[in-house]
């Protein structure tokens, strides 16, 4: 940790604590997911793992919008810490609020059709209920979710991530009401843990930002609904699950990648990152790593969970000034040393998940030797080198990809992971870069 931090930084040793129990953490859960290969992360100890992780990350989080309150510059999507607010009952106090109507509005589903100006909804200061209210989500009832989900039964819990349980249901794809098991459209419902302070905070977060954006590389978030101590998050059903499920878990049912599908999904999560850094858009995801790549059916890649996103720096800003908040591995150096953010944290955070496309590898693994164990560390001096590159790719896939192809990902890949942050590229850079290498191979 950097000996000097950012002035407009409260509470540095509270900081430095918060990031040694976020890095233990991570530890553990990528201990654990080496151990266990199943898909979704379904296993008890994946499950114990993620809630240990969900936890300590939450009491970040409530450190983070402690200290923003006075000096951010951008919307907190709530006055209320999450240990001051970890539930979820409040809501349905809220004036000329309704979370027990769940009728449709329009058809439920938001999308942009039209470009997003810098003064849109996603920078205007709002209130919880303005966000709500202003919402276009489908307002579920419990009742609708529990029918879709046949009770939230065991069969139809597919694993956990960090904002709670994780269940497959289905509904009707026109009138958004909750069908037998099996027919018309399938779903992914989130429902948060009592025992996860990862809630209210996070939950508006989505609903804010990942409510009125529709692009075919972002996850699209179809409803929601509050119930008592639980909030629910409803999207499309990604029939692939995640990136590193694939990569990593090498469960039963998940293929290797092809290295054709890989540079695919690089462009695809490209794209998706390159909406939100737009003008028009202007968010930083902050928490972009392959657990947040999913797939399709056609193995088409969307960018899933806004829950840490935050809004870029206005005006003559450079960055925002934040908690430090991501996944260890994935976050950019320069962020962890001062705090100070922007959409080059993406950008490196994208270069991670380009490495271990190519290479196959987590980018933190303890089952790896020392030299090894830091994906990054172990890989930058063998991808500068062309007649080492070879050593980084992944083994099952040798063959498939042009010495072209392997030195020009290589390149782009270093390019993202640049300690200096002005010599990353941005991701329109990036989605043209990808584009050309694909577009060569086609030719």
């Amino acid at each position: 940790m950097a000996n000097q931090m950012n002035s407009e930084i409260v509470g540095s040793i509270d900081m430095r604590v918060v990031d040694a129990m976020i890095s233990f953490s991570e530890r553990v859960d990528s201990l654990i997911k080496s151990e266990t290969g199943s898909f979704y992360g379904d296993s008890p100890l994946y499950t114990f793992a993620s809630r240990v992780d969900s936890a300590i990350r939450s009491s970040s989080a409530s450190y983070e919008a402690d200290n923003e309150a006075h000096n951010s510059t951008t919307t907190n999507v709530s006055s209320q810490t999450l240990t001051q607010q970890p539930h979820f009952h409040h809501l349905h106090q809220s004036k000329g609020l309704n979370l027990k109507d769940g009728r449709k509005e329009e058809n439920g589903l938001n999308g942009l059709s039209r470009k997003v100006s810098s003064s849109s909804m996603l920078l205007t200061p709002q209130t919880d209920d303005e966000i709500l209210q202003s919402s276009k989500l489908k307002r579920f009832t419990f009742k609708e979710l529990k029918t879709a989900t046949r009770s939230f039964r065991p069969d139809s819990l597919v694993g956990e991530d960090g904002f709670g349980s994780v269940f497959k249901g289905w509904i009707d794809d026109e009138t958004l009401t909750p069908t037998k098991s099996g027919t018309r459209m399938a779903i992914t419902v989130k429902r948060n843990n009592q025992d996860s302070l990862l809630g209210y905070s996070e939950w508006l977060t989505e609903i804010k930002y990942l409510g009125q954006l529709c692009h075919p590389n972002l996850v699209k978030l179809i409803g929601y609904a509050s119930e008592d101590d639980h909030g629910f998050l409803v999207y499309e059903w990604m029939a692939r699950g995640s990136l590193d499920n694939h990569l990593f878990r090498r469960a039963f049912d998940c293929e290797t990648l092809s290295w054709t599908i890989r540079m695919k999904v690089a462009l695809d999560a490209a794209k998706g990152l390159a909406l939100l850094h737009g003008d028009e858009v202007h968010l930083i995801h902050r928490n972009v790593k392959t657990s947040n790549i999913l797939l399709d059916s056609n193995y088409n890649a969307k960018l899933s969970d806004l829950m840490l996103a935050r809004n870029g720096p206005e005006g003559d800003e450079s960055h925002v000034s934040t908690r430090v908040m991501g996944s260890y591995g994935y976050v950019a150096p320069e962020y962890i040393a001062t705090g100070r953010l922007t959409k080059k944290n993406d950008v490196y955070g994208f270069g991670v998940v380009l490495l271990e496309l190519m290479s196959g590898k987590r980018v933190l693994d303890r089952n790896k030797p020392i030299g090894e164990y830091n994906l990054v560390e172990w890989a930058k001096p063998l991808l500068i080198d062309r007649k080492r590159i070879s050593k980084v790719m992944d083994a099952r896939i040798k063959g498939q990809y042009s010495e072209r192809e392997e030195v020009r990902i290589a390149h782009l890949t270093i390019q993202c992971l640049s300690v200096e942050p002005k010599l990353r590229p941005t991701m329109d850079e990036m989605v043209r870069s990808l584009e050309h290498l694909q577009d060569t191979k086609d030719a």
